[in-house]
């Protein structure tokens, strides 16, 4: 049995407690092996029972003490509680009852049971007799995308300890050989670059690489007019196509080593810049990869450090370029655009489907919002406008946003209609307006986040990562994130190391004038 079902994602193996597994694991390799309480709504072809009967014969025999098979056989059953309201001592044995029936029904075709007492009232009342396995076709080996979608399922499900079984004991995969460029190293980079200024160019130049493809113009800026870092200069002419670099094979029609990659180092493998394949994927507007991704299991809902997922980059990079606003981004909007958006106002839970108009403005905003604290053309108040909203929509393609949705009218009536001081029946708060005309995400809003310990509710503010965009942000801006991180009730972010570096430059420049000014007062006119 363990050799037909240690491959295959159809059968999963059930045992009472959790202390129970350590015996289960000497006969069966399976990653597939769950207590009871984890087993709840989960749901197999088959499923082996392992000792469930004979390791608590005694509770089983006394529920089965006088009941014959003739009790059974009758279409309606008849029990009732004790008489005595008091009287608990029956309340034991509901568990085994109620652990037996979720047992059997996680089955959708077969149950097994491995029972030393194979000679038990309970299995004889359920007309089980000792017998071999069925040979079927059910029994074939999975394949790799079958188990990368089973551990996908679990780490969704919250049972954690059973998906990272399969990666280790199945899918065996590894971490890359590449340092992953999130949050943490682009701090350290920052840092370095800034703060401790240190010589050459490479820490120079993997910032730049991280700005273009991040679209981060204030941090070029920054490099090439106070750090002396040149390259930096072209950003506004190469920045579009230089930010492609770092994902360039996944533009690629064979992406058979892409594939590979996702086989070696898992399907959310992270790329030098921290995107996961199919954030990746969705940013080349490669369509065929994106399908083999996702029928691997692959995570539409997977962010980076920014909170931005695979349709986040897909948006950034159609408000990038035209061409592919106008040929991939209809079918890649179709393939990773989730189904709703699960938010949360106050106490309020919202939940925005993909046809309301909110959808869209929600997640525009989203991939917008680096770009209310310092962009090249400086056309940013530290919020949105109808005008922003208005040119991101034009450079959307009809099906996915309407002609009518781009018009300047409707914007603001969408805008309006959800302010969070706004009396309107259907008002889901939003935004905030911070001005006339311009708007900000309501800092009392919350966004559901998936992970393997469950669903998590999470400041809108800090999915957005408010933080980090302080760190590149116009430093003009920095004081109004301040008070965006306190109206969303988190903590308060340092002042950006670039800053910090300003201001040592002036006041070291400053310190080199000062003696230089005395000595030219001092000196003879002539």
């Amino acid at each position: 049995m363990n050799a037909q079902t240690r491959r295959s994602t159809q059968f999963a193996v059930l045992v009472l407690r959790d202390e129970d597994k350590a015996e289960a694991r000497k006969h069966f390799d399976t990653p597939l092996l769950f207590s009871i309480h984890e087993a709840k709504g989960l749901e197999y072809d088959n499923i082996v029972l392992y000792r469930f009967v004979s390791d608590q014969r005694a509770q089983f025999s006394e529920i089965a003490d006088g009941v014959a098979p003739a009790d059974l056989a009758a279409d309606d059953l008849h029990y009732s509680r004790a008489k005595d309201k008091a009287d608990k001592s029956l309340e034991i044995y509901k568990f085994y009852v109620n652990a037996l029936y979720v047992a059997l029904t996680r089955a959708v075709h077969n149950v097994y049971l491995i029972e030393s007492d194979t000679g038990h009232a309970l299995l004889g009342l359920l007309k089980l007799a000792p017998g071999g396995m069925a040979t079927s076709s059910d029994t074939h080996a999975s394949s790799v995308q079958d188990w990368q979608k089973e551990a996908r399922k679990l780490a969704l499900q919250g049972k954690q300890e059973q998906a990272d079984a399969i990666e280790r004991l199945i899918l065996k995969t590894c971490a890359p050989p590449w340092n992953v460029f999130d949050e943490a190293r682009l701090r350290d980079t920052l840092s370095k670059v800034f703060l401790e200024q240190a010589p050459g160019n490479k820490s120079k130049s993997q910032l730049y690489d991280y700005a273009t493809c991040y679209d981060e113009p204030v941090l070029a800026d920054m490099l090439a007019a106070e750090v002396g870092f040149e390259q930096a200069g072209n950003f506004q002419r190469l920045a579009a196509t230089q930010g492609r670099r770092a994902y360039l094979p996944y533009f690629a029609r064979n992406f058979k080593d892409i594939l590979g990659q996702c086989d070696k180092f898992g399907v959310e493998h992270r790329t030098v810049m921290n995107q996961t394949p199919l954030m990746a994927a969705a940013a080349a507007g490669n369509v065929p990869l994106l399908e083999a991704l996702l029928a691997r299991g692959a995570d539409s809902a997977a962010v980076d450090h920014l909170g931005r997922n695979a349709l986040h980059w897909a948006i950034a990079t159609a408000l990038r370029d035209r061409a592919y606003a106008a040929t991939s981004f209809s079918a890649v909007f179709r393939l990773v655009a989730p189904a709703c958006i699960d938010v949360m106002a106050g106490e309020r839970l919202i939940r925005i489907d993909r046809h309301q108009s909110e959808y869209l403005f929600f997640q525009v905003m989203w991939v917008l919002f680096r770009q209310c604290f310092g962009t090249a053309e400086m056309t940013d108040r530290g919020g949105m406008d109808g005008a922003m909203l208005q040119d991101a929509f034009e450079r959307l393609p009809v099906e996915v946003v309407a002609a009518e949705r781009t018009k300047r009218t409707y914007i603001s009536g969408v805008l309006a209609r959800n302010e969070v001081d706004r009396v309107y029946a259907y008002n889901r708060r939003l935004f905030k307006r911070l001005r006339t005309g311009v708007y900000q995400f309501s800092p009392a809003l919350s966004v559901r986040r998936r992970g393997p310990g469950g669903d998590t509710w999470v400041p809108v503010f800090a999915a957005l990562n408010l933080a980090l965009v302080k760190e590149t942000c116009e430093p003009r801006y920095a004081a109004h994130i301040d008070q965006l991180l306190v109206a969303g009730q988190l903590p308060a972010a340092p002042e950006p190391m670039s800053v910090t570096y300003l201001r040592a430059k002036r006041l070291a420049q400053l310190n080199l004038a000062r003696p230089q000014a005395a000595a030219a007062r001092k000196a003879p006119k002539k």
